[in-house]
Parts: C-alpha cells; sequence; structure tokens
C-alpha cells in the first residue's frame, strides 16, 4: 500500500458556476469531457484539463440536481430541484426533451446501454423509466421510503438498480416491469452502485463506510470490505473488471472481492470525490466545493500486476484449497452467464437499429431472449 505518492497529482481547479456547484459527472467513455450543474441553473461541458467551458446550456427554471452523459457522450441529461428532466443534444445545444413527473429533486440518472431509454431517480423516492423518443414515462418503480441516490442500468439493459438513503438497493426487472431483488446488509445510506463489467456481479458503497460486492445469480453477498475511514462515496470498475476503485473523503482505494481484500490505497486532497471514470490508464477524479470544480489523476500503469499478485498471496496466504476451488468455480459461473447476457443485450441493440422498434417490441424481444439465456446460464 502507498499512503501518498507521485502516481497521483491535482490537474486543476476552476470556478465552474456563478453560484454553487451541486453536482458533476465525467463522460463514461473517454473520461475526458465532464458535465457540471449549478445553483445559477446552468448545465457546463468541460474538457478535462482545459480551462475554459465548451458548452453552457440552459433551459431549466430551478437549480440543477444531477447530471448524466449517455454512454456515447453526444448527449447530456439534467435533472432540476424541481423534478423535471431535460435532455441536450451537444452538437446542436439544444434542448430535444423534457421530462416532467417526478414530485420532487431528480437525486439520479442513467441512460439505458442500447435502447433510447432513461432512468431518474427522486427524493420523491421513485424510480421512473423514461422513453426519450415517444417523451412518456413507461413505469414507476415504487418501494425505498427515502431518497434514491443512485441508479445503474445492468450492460445487458435488461435490469436497473437503485441505491436508496435508506440503505436498501434494489434490482428492478425491465421486462416484468417490477422489484427482482433487494439487497439489505448495509447499515447506512447507499450512495453508489455499479455492475461489473464481465462478471455477473455488483458493488454497492455506503456511508457506513463499506463496500460490499453480491452475486447477482443467487442474490446473495459474496463479502464485505474493511471499514474505510470514511464514507464510500463513489465506485469504479477497472474497464477490463480486474478490481474496484473506492472513493472516499480525501482517500482513493483499490479492491478486490473473492476474497474481500484492499491491496492499494492513496490519500489525495480531493475532498468530497463526486465522480471517477478512467482513460488511457489513469484513474480521473472529480469533486466540487462551492464555485469550485477540482480534478486529480491518478496513474494505474500497474494495478494490474498488482491486483494479480494481490490476488495470488491472498489466496496462499488467507484461503483454503478447497474453498478457493469453490470461489473461482463461482466466478467462472458469473463470468460465462454475464457474457451470454450482455452478448444479447447486443444483438437487441442491432435489431432495434435495424427495424426502428418500437419501445414495445424491444422490450418483448428481451422477454423472449431470456428463456433461452436462463436455459444456458443454468447448462453453465
Amino acid at each position: 500500500m502507498s499512503s501518498s505518492s507521485k502516481r497521483s497529482w491535482k490537474l486543476q481547479e476552476f470556478v465552474a458556476h456563478s453560484s454553487n456547484v451541486t453536482c458533476l459527472s465525467i463522460g463514461p467513455s473517454s473520461g475526458r469531457v465532464m458535465v457540471t450543474g449549478g445553483e445559477d441553473k446552468k448545465v457546463n461541458m468541460w474538457a478535462i484539463g482545459k480551462p475554459n467551458v465548451i458548452l453552457s446550456l440552459s433551459g431549466h427554471t430551478t437549480p440543477i440536481e444531477c447530471v448524466q452523459f449517455n454512454n456515447s457522450e453526444e448527449l447530456v441529461c439534467a435533472g432540476s430541484s424541481s423534478g423535471a428532466l431535460k435532455i441536450w443534444d451537444l452538437d446542436s445545444a439544444k434542448v430535444v426533451r423534457t421530462l416532467t413527473g417526478h414530485k420532487a429533486n431528480i437525486k439520479s440518472l442513467d441512460f439505458h446501454p442500447y435502447g433510447e431509454f432513461i432512468a431518474s431517480g427522486s427524493m420523491d423516492t421513485t424510480v421512473r423509466l423514461w422513453d426519450i423518443r415517444r417523451k412518456g414515462c413507461i413505469v414507476s418503480y415504487k418501494g425505498h421510503t427515502n431518497t434514491v441516490n443512485h441508479l445503474r442500468f445492468s450492460p445487458d439493459g435488461r435490469w436497473v438498480i437503485s441505491a436508496g438513503e435508506d440503505g436498501i438497493v434494489k434490482l428492478w426487472d425491465l421486462n416484468a416491469g417490477k422489484l427482482l431483488a433487494d439487497f439489505i446488509l448495509h447499515t447506512g445510506p447507499v450512495n453508489c452502485v455499479e455492475f461489473h463489467p464481465r462478471e455477473f456481479l455488483i458493488a454497492t458503497g455506503s456511508s457506513d463506510r463499506t463496500v460490499k460486492y453480491w452475486d447477482l445469480e443467487t442474490f446473495g453477498l459474496i463479502s464485505s470490505s474493511d471499514l474505510e475511514a470514511s464514507p464510500v462515496r463513489t465506485v469504479c470498475f477497472h474497464p477490463e473488471g480486474v478490481c474496484l476503485f473506492s472513493g472516499g473523503q480525501d482517500s482513493l482505494r483499490a479492491h478486490l472481492w473473492e476474497p474481500s481484500v484492499c491491496f492499494d490505497s492513496q490519500t489525495l486532497g480531493w475532498g468530497k470525490i463526486t465522480d471517477m471514470a478512467f482513460s488511457s490508464n489513469q484513474l480521473i477524479g472529480a469533486s466540487y466545493q462551492a464555485t469550485n470544480v477540482s480534478v486529480w489523476v491518478s496513474s494505474m500503469n500497474n494495478i494490474e500486476t498488482m491486483a494479480e499478485k494481490a490476488n495470488a498471496e491472498t489466496y496462499v496466504g488467507k484461503v483454503e484449497v478447497n474453498q478457493s476451488v469453490q470461489q473461482i468455480n463461482s466466478r467462472k459461473h458469473r463470468l460465462v452467464v454475464s457474457s451470454v447476457k450482455i452478448c444479447f443485450g447486443q444483438i437487441l441493440s442491432i435489431l432495434k437499429n435495424d427495424f426502428q422498434m418500437n419501445k414495445y417490441s424491444f422490450l418483448n424481444g428481451y422477454k423472449k431472449l431470456n428463456t433461452f439465456v436462463f436455459q444456458i446460464s443454468r447448462q453453465s
């Protein structure tokens, strides 16, 4: 482990808005663009490392509470304190959709990986799924008892998962339009959730200062991290899935999960980290305070080697042989199931683009393929 090193440095700090910054998001694909929202009701877009704003987007009449890029970084959605969502096309810098229905502040957003859908979570305790083209709410999911802090679609687009201030994580089935599972072992608000890019598992980070890992076949707990020094504010998987990074107050930690071990940690001055993303073997982290935004960079050139070494040492030193074999078999099973389901999500994306499927046939297509996917998963 390392407490502070030349691997990490502060890239920039700049004034992002004329009043307090309230939210930010880093581009999920490139890791080189960022969008910020503020009490000035503006949504500003930045190139990371550059001092000047690229775009300043207006349209909301109340402060911005949440911002999010789509996967291609061609669209940005912003949710406001009034409960309204607006989507901008970044090429034209124009609002292309306004969506209303929430009864309180929007606190979380995510774009569907394939279809033209977006999910939103609110202080009104609901999760809503929207059809961007038809400008309407498809379904409203109810079950949380407090603010929905974070949302993520699964890589195959079948599910959406929500993390709540109530300490509960909920997995929703888009095909059936209902709750699939609850994850209830956190003892404080859950601030973030991420799907593994290749395995069939999720990671959740909480104000209880732990990261927990969950198997999406059994819906059971795989492992839980040791207590961190501060609440876990954001989590991010390595692009190849070799490890997970957690960000807290002035801290960055790298984790394995079978069994759970922190194999690297750094102390940084980024304060209350808000978002992280990968770009060219670097982890980019961003935070805000008052009107300012800070961007930090951490080099990850040797992280895969460090993870492999930590994994080998953990199995040799702490895990019985038969237990490690069982964990490896479990992981292989999740990899097979996850790969099959992601593959079918991509197939449906192609069908949707080729035949201009509407939302009903799109979701119905998932339902028909899911039967086959389930059969394959059981055979694995």
